[in-house]
C-alpha cells in the first residue's frame, strides 16, 4: 500500500474536498492580509475583532436565522460596525490604536455575551463559531469564500503600495497627499472581512493564529514583502492540508489541528533558521 493511499482515501469524501478548498483559499488570504498585521503589530486587533463579531452572530440567532450561511452576513455587519468604531475613536477622539481597539472589543464582546445569554441553545448552536466547523462547509459557503477572497486580494493588490506607505511612514504619506485616515480604515476593513470569511475554518477562539502565524513564518525567512506573503501562503496551505488530514486520521478537532500544525511549522522554521 502506498503512503498516499490514506491521503487519497481521506480526501475522497465531498465534505473533505470542500474543506480542503476552503482551507487553501483562506490560507492564502490570511497569509497576504496577515503580513500587514504582523508588520504593523496588529495581532491584538485581529484577536479583538474576531470576538467583536459576537453581537452579529447573536442577533442572527435571536431573529431566527440559525442558518450558518445567513449568520455570515450578521457577523460581517458586526465586523463593519467594529471597524468604524475603532477608526472613529482612534482618529476623531484621538486615542491610541490599542485603546480604541480595547474599548470597542470590550463593548462589542459584552454586548455579544449579553445577547447570547438570552438564547437558551447558545451553548450548542454557537460552538462552531467558537471553534470552527470547516467540515460542514456547504457549496454556497465555498463559492462565497472564493468570491470574497478574490475581491479582497484584488483590493490589496490595487492599494498595495499605498497601504505599505501608510503602514510604515504615515507622515510621508500625508506629505504626498494620500488620504491616510481612509487608507487606514480600508486596511482595518480588509482585516475585518478576512476574519469573518475565515471564521468557519478555525473559529473565533483560534482566529488570531490563522491571521498571524503563517505571516510570521514568512517573516522568519523573507526579507521582501512579496516573498514574505508567498512563504506565508505556502505555510498556511501546508498547515491546512496537514491539519485536515490529522483531524481525519485521529478524529481531532479540525480547527485546532490546523492551528497546531501551523504552530509546529513556525517552530520548525525558527529552529532551522537558528541552526543555520
Amino acid at each position: 500500500m502506498s503512503f498516499l493511499d490514506p491521503i487519497i482515501a481521506a480526501f475522497s469524501y465531498p465534505f473533505m474536498v470542500r474543506a480542503l478548498l476552503v482551507v487553501l483559499i483562506v490560507g492564502v488570504l490570511n497569509a497576504v492580509v496577515g503580513t500587514f498585521v504582523v508588520l504593523r503589530g496588529m495581532s491584538f486587533y485581529g484577536s479583538a475583532l474576531s470576538h467583536a463579531i459576537l453581537p452579529g452572530v447573536a442577533v442572527g440567532y435571536l431573529l431566527g436565522n440559525q442558518n450558518k450561511d445567513n449568520l455570515f452576513w450578521w457577523a460581517l455587519l458586526a465586523a463593519a460596525v467594529s471597524t468604524v468604531m475603532i477608526g472613529w475613536i482612534r482618529h476623531d477622539v484621538r486615542l491610541k490604536e490599542d485603546v480604541a481597539i480595547g474599548i470597542t472589543f470590550s463593548g462589542m464582546l459584552a454586548l455579544g455575551v449579553l445577547l447570547i445569554s438570552t438564547t437558551n441553545s447558545y451553548s450548542i448552536d454557537l460552538t462552531h463559531f467558537l471553534f470552527g466547523d470547516i467540515l460542514a462547509v456547504s457549496d454556497f459557503a465555498l463559492i462565497r469564500t472564493l468570491i470574497a477572497a478574490t475581491i479582497l486580494l484584488i483590493v490589496v493588490a490595487i492599494f498595495f503600495k499605498r497601504l505599505l506607505l501608510v503602514s510604515f511612514d504615515p507622515e510621508h504619506a500625508r506629505v504626498l497627499g494620500l488620504p491616510v485616515k481612509r487608507l487606514d480604515i480600508l486596511l482595518l476593513a480588509i482585516i475585518a472581512v478576512t476574519i469573518v470569511v475565515s471564521l468557519q475554518t478555525v473559529g473565533i477562539a483560534l482566529m488570531t493564529a490563522m491571521l498571524v502565524t503563517p505571516a510570521a513564518t514568512g517573516y522568519l525567512v523573507a526579507n521582501r514583502i512579496g516573498t514574505m506573503m508567498l512563504v506565508g501562503a505556502i505555510a498556511a496551505m501546508v498547515s491546512g492540508v496537514g491539519g485536515l488530514f490529522t483531524s481525519y486520521v485521529f478524529d481531532f478537532a479540525t480547527g485546532a489541528a490546523i492551528v497546531l500544525v501551523m504552530t509546529l511549522l513556525f517552530g520548525l522554521v525558527w529552529v532551522v533558521k537558528k541552526v543555520m
